[in-house]
């Protein structure tokens, strides 16, 4: 495969505000959390943002379709008002 070819299968996204090149065609729920440094962990939920519609909650087993500039962002599990 040429440089060239890995190129193309290569995508831009965002997790948490931050720019990640990854291969594709896919990424599974698991791979998203260990994108970032440290790791996104167990204790937070990660989300698909989706324009104008209802973020996508992305299991660990979740598999995404790969395109480039797709968000992701994490929320912690339990929200615990005032507390």
């Amino acid at each position: 495969m040429s440089k060239e070819d890995k190129s193309k299968d290569e995508f831009v996204i965002h997790v948490d505000r931050q720019e990640f090149k990854v291969p594709g065609p896919t990424i599974s729920g698991t791979e998203i959390r260990t994108l970032p440094s440290p790791p996104i962990g167990p204790d937070f939920d990660i989300y698909e943002e989706v324009p104008g519609g209802d973020d996508k909650l992305i299991e660990d087993s979740t598999v995404v379709g790969l395109k480039n500039g797709l968000h992701f962002f994490s929320v912690p599990k339990t929200i615990n008002p005032g507390g």
